[in-house]
């Protein structure tokens, strides 16, 4: 499909610098057979006994360092694991770096350039590993908000526990950018789901700095989707199986749940467990196995993430939607409101 049926003109304004307070008061859009202005507060409304709700419970590492070659100063966004200690990166200026340079970030904390990559990249050598790289990043390193946000304003200290979802776990840090439709749920807000009667499930998808990258060619066939690390244990893929089985629906909170769960799911609509990469690219065309609701933010024009969305519930509809947005101030992306969109009838 050509790109240019993804595009529409987004305000600048309307990109959310800062996130709702509290997390569960940002605006929801009921994409249905008609368009209700909503409260996220209000989701388990729309939620029926046996539904079963999957969270991604990926935490977010502190992934932007600042250090210096020599006199020069470099920015890095830590992007994809390699292996213990190496890291794939994005870095600023990259031109200035060549293998072999070492990059210090504080007394003791550095790494050495391996290779330069195109687009930017750098694979970078850590001089720490496992657990001694995690403390190393928590002292130094900052959480990285999407570049849409620090071109506004520069990542703060509320950044360090708002760009994190209230379900994410210690063990499954990975990720370099925040399962964004999970900020806005709250320790209320999640027992308010298990009230109406639906449960609860968790999977794992580690976003990677790839989920920026906008789509450059022409036509969606030709875009390389970025892959990332996902995981869906043996009891998830139980309980969500048999919630299917026996008549609920899956509602997946936010795209990284969603396109884990699609990963996963064979032609026969049964979920099975996983762990490894998936670069899953979902556009128009693709028939969805498994999930039947999707809660998502507002995504930006040409996108992996607006193209997912249409796949999910219709071109047509979604420009509707967004336009219905726009005109309503709505606000986009990381920090901004949701939408609840439902599987188009094919």
């Amino acid at each position: 499909m050509k790109t240019a049926l993804f595009d529409f003109d987004l305000p600048d304004e309307l990109i959310a610098s800062q996130p709702a307070d509290p997390r569960d008061s940002a605006r929801l859009l009921v994409v249905a057979d008609k368009l209700a202005d909503e409260a996220i507060r209000n989701l388990p409304h729309f939620l029926k006994p046996g539904d079963v709700v999957v969270f991604n419970d990926t935490r977010v590492l502190p992934a932007r360092l600042h250090g210096r070659r020599g006199k020069a100063g470099i920015e890095l966004l830590l992007h994809k694991p390699i292996m213990d200690g190496v890291w794939q990166c994005f870095a600023k200026p990259a031109k200035r770096l060549n293998p072999n340079d070492r990059i210090e970030f504080a007394e003791g904390f550095s790494a050495v350039v391996q290779k330069k990559l195109e687009g930017g990249q750098v694979v970078l050598a850590f001089n720490c590993v496992g657990q001694a790289l995690k403390a190393a990043l928590a002292e130094h390193g900052h959480m990285p908000l999407p570049p849409y946000i620090e071109k506004k304003r520069a990542a703060n200290a509320g950044d360090v526990q708002r760009y994190q979802t209230v379900y994410a776990r210690a063990e499954a840090e990975g990720s370099v950018a925040a399962p964004t439709a999970g900020l806005h749920f709250t320790p209320e807000l999640l027992a308010a789901i298990d009230a109406a009667g639906a449960s609860r499930v968790h999977v794992t998808l580690h976003v990677g700095g790839g989920t920026f990258l906008p789509v450059k060619t022409e036509d969606t066939a030709d875009h390389v989707m970025h892959s990332e690390w996902a995981e869906v244990s043996e009891q998830a893929a139980s309980a969500i199986n048999a919630a299917k089985a026996a008549g609920g629906r899956v509602v997946a909170v936010g795209t990284t749940s969603l396109r884990t769960l699609e990963s996963a799911t064979g032609p026969d609509g049964v979920l099975k467990a996983f762990s490894g990469e998936t670069n899953i690219f979902i556009t128009p065309g693709y028939s969805f196995r498994l999930v039947d609701v999707l809660l998502t933010n507002f995504h930006l024009p040409r996108s992996t993430l607006f193209m997912l969305v249409s796949a999910f519930s219709g071109l047509e509809r979604m420009h509707a939607a967004y336009a219905h947005a726009m005109k309503n101030a709505y606000r986009f992306y990381s920090y901004g409101d949701a939408c609840l969109l439902y599987k188009q009838s094919l």
